[in-house]
């Protein structure tokens, strides 16, 4: 593949870019004092001492834009986005609330409607929250709690030196009209389904199969992979050629898209092979495609060719640097 034009489409992306914006917020929100805060900033989910436990805690607000392009798929994306941040960390989703803000009633409902498809959907429900319904703007932001063993929680800042890098995806899906980057697997898949592929990260942790993981979300499986690299201060490469990708989907389109069910993970390689098996029980595609170092430099690969995509000495996506337990 072109590998020159694979890494001006994923520099240039705004799920990408748009994520610079993080370490000016965090920089006036320190954490680092309160001594129950086991993991916070960089990491898909804050990880929260609770006894034995861990008490993750997440929100994700949805752009307007996509309120106004298609609100149903704003509200049912509003939960994927937060289920699948507590499913990263090997955690347990428990339970959300939301905020909405309105002015269009028919906007509202079928942002609604969405939502309440996604709750049952994925079996998380939405206990409470706070409607503003005299806005000069439409907005929707969920806030979901959920638990994890505190020995099985896994962090996306400590990927290691000689790690392998695995992708799972779900490629039977389609992209929802007007809608390029985003990849619908959960809609018409049986809610059985879409629930087990969640509670496939809960195995994965509950077995220590890997060092690190996140979710594939609004920077792409290689953008996210990157965003694992940079707040583990490590680097590697991604032979693209061994990304799964559906038949007739643009290529860096795919790579660029948020996937409905999608993970990265930094394991031991003795360990890969499982966590594909694992996701493969539950209808996803997995493969090996490349390895962790220490070089803080991500590079991409295809063929004999090769070419540096981030390098973490200079560059940020994030800027988060997690402290590590």
């Amino acid at each position: 593949m072109e590998l020159d034009g694979i890494i001006k489409a994923i520099r240039e992306f705004p799920g990408i870019t748009r994520k610079k914006t993080i370490q000016d917020v965090v920089r006036f929100l320190p954490t680092h004092t309160f001594a129950s805060v086991f993991a916070s900033e960089g990491e898909d989910a804050a990880a929260i001492e609770f006894g034995d436990d861990l008490i993750l805690f997440a929100a994700d607000g949805i752009m307007e834009s996509l309120l106004k392009t298609n609100p149903f798929y704003a509200g049912y994306f509003a939960v994927l986005v937060n289920v699948n941040d507590i499913a990263a960390m090997g955690g347990k989703a428990l339970a959300m609330v939301d905020v909405i803000s309105v002015k269009d009633d028919r906007i509202c409902s079928q942002m609604l409607k969405g939502m309440e498809r996604a709750v049952k959907k994925f079996n998380v429900p939405i206990v409470g929250g706070h409607t503003h319904p005299d806005c000069m703007y439409h907005a929707i932001d969920i806030s979901i709690i959920g638990s994890v063993p505190k020995d099985q929680v896994i962090l996306s800042s400590t990927a290691k030196d000689g790690d392998d890098i695995v992708f799972v995806m779900d490629t039977d899906g389609f992209y929802p009209p007007d809608l390029r980057y985003a990849w619908d697997t959960t809609t018409n898949k049986e809610d059985r389904i879409v629930q087990e592929q969640m509670a496939a990260m809960c195995d994965v942790a509950s077995e220590k199969l890997t060092h690190a993981a996140k979710d594939m979300s609004n920077p792409g499986c290689i953008g996210t992979l990157g965003m694992l690299l940079e707040t583990s201060s490590m680097g590697g490469y991604v032979d693209v050629d061994k990304i799964p990708t559906p038949k007739g989907v643009d290529f860096i389109q795919w790579i660029l898209s948020y996937q409905g069910c999608g993970f990265v993970f930094s394991c031991p390689p003795e360990n890969s092979q499982r966590i594909i098996d694992i996701f493969k029980a539950v209808k996803c595609d997995g493969a090996i495609v490349g390895k962790v170092d220490s070089s803080q430099i991500l590079r991409l690969r295809s063929g004999d060719e090769e070419r540096v995509l981030f390098d973490f000495n200079s560059d940020i996506i994030t800027g988060c640097k997690p402290r590590k337990q």
